[in-house]
């Protein structure tokens, strides 16, 4: 199998999608803080013990740590230019991340069912927020995926795709991160604290 080669200067286009990154990381920040801020304004109405399930919150979360893991596996496969590989790898990344985007809706038609939804309290806001924010960005993941494998399907590989997808491999990596705050911060201290 041949190697492809990326070494045609990506390094304009990598601090390019660092610093939309980091954009993208100020905003999950503020709206952290606000989540800290308002989870303790329930107006009566249920607290993060009464609604979150822990095993269910903990489920998604090793989901899209699997997601990553496999979207790994498949730049791997790219690099070698073994595109049957990599299309099998980010298949199955496709597949848990949808997986894991199904659970988040499940949850939030749980709550809004419920009557627990986003216009209850300040607590409910910050929440659906936060979470709904972080689902669409994997929503836009889940469609970048494809969108980005459609050429490589047609053309093959080459450094431009190479390119793009270790782009998209960021990105969706930034997304797991985020989630182990979001699994940490708002789930596993909503429930045990």
């Amino acid at each position: 199998m041949s190697h492809i080669d990326v070494f045609h200067d990506p390094h304009k286009t990598y601090f390019g999608f660092w610093t939309y990154l980091m954009t993208d990381c100020i905003l999950f920040s503020i709206l952290f803080a606000t989540y800290i801020v308002l989870k303790d304004g329930t107006f009566g109405g249920p607290t993060s013990k009464d609604l979150f399930d822990l095993p269910f919150a903990l489920t998604e979360t090793l989901l899209l740590l699997a997601s990553s893991f496999t979207s790994g596996l498949a730049m791997l496969d790219a690099l070698k230019g073994n595109t049957k590989g990599m299309f099998a790898w980010f298949a199955l990344t496709f597949l848990l991340g949808a997986s894991f985007l199904g659970m988040e809706l499940t949850e939030f038609s749980r709550f809004v069912h419920e009557g627990n939804s986003w216009e209850r309290s300040a607590f409910l806001s910050a929440f659906f927020t936060l979470v709904a924010t972080h689902g669409f960005h994997i929503t836009m993941g889940l469609i970048w995926m494809v969108v980005l494998l459609v050429p490589v399907f047609l053309h093959g590989l080459n450094g431009e795709y190479i390119k793009r997808l270790t782009c998209f491999r960021m990105f969706w990596h930034f997304l797991d991160v985020v989630w182990i705050f979001i699994f940490t911060v708002v789930y596993l201290t909503g429930t045990i604290l």
